[in-house]
């Protein structure tokens, strides 16, 4: 089975750790995380460099290019470690709590785990992906 790939359809998270578990790989997996990125009422601004404008985001226009998220998953799935990836990026006009992304990551141990997340999460928000905040 591959799993490292973009899933087209909004995933069950408890079907993804069960699909993971039952794959050979996971013999060698000791630990798995989750990210689950939603869209928030705090400006980006605000919450990354602390600028403050008085601003509220109601609402998220998303969009990524699928090619390059498609390496960026293919680049870590080269790390130390990691043998079980599967991302979820949705796409459209988002509203306040709706999700943006989900990410799983299974690995041998804990830093690895921690380092690939940490690595695939960072490069999707800053390379492959175009958020545009609506605000009031």
């Amino acid at each position: 089975m591959n799993n490292f790939f973009i899933d087209v359809k909004k995933p069950s998270i408890d079907d993804w750790l069960r699909e993971a578990k039952e794959d050979p790989e996971s013999l060698q997996e000791g630990m798995y995380l989750v990210h689950n990125g939603i869209v928030r009422q705090t400006p980006k601004v605000k919450v990354r460099q602390g600028i403050d404008n008085g601003s509220q985001v109601v609402s998220m226009e998303f969009s990524y290019d699928e090619k390059k998220v498609d390496q960026v998953i293919k680049e870590t799935s080269r790390m130390q470690g990691i043998f079980h990836i599967k991302v979820w990026l949705n796409k459209g006009i988002l509203n306040l709590g709706d999700d943006i992304m989900y990410i799983l990551i299974g690995g041998d141990i804990r830093p690895h785990v921690i380092d690939a997340l940490q690595f695939l999460v960072g490069k999707i928000k800053n390379e492959c992906v175009i958020e545009i905040e609506k605000r009031v």
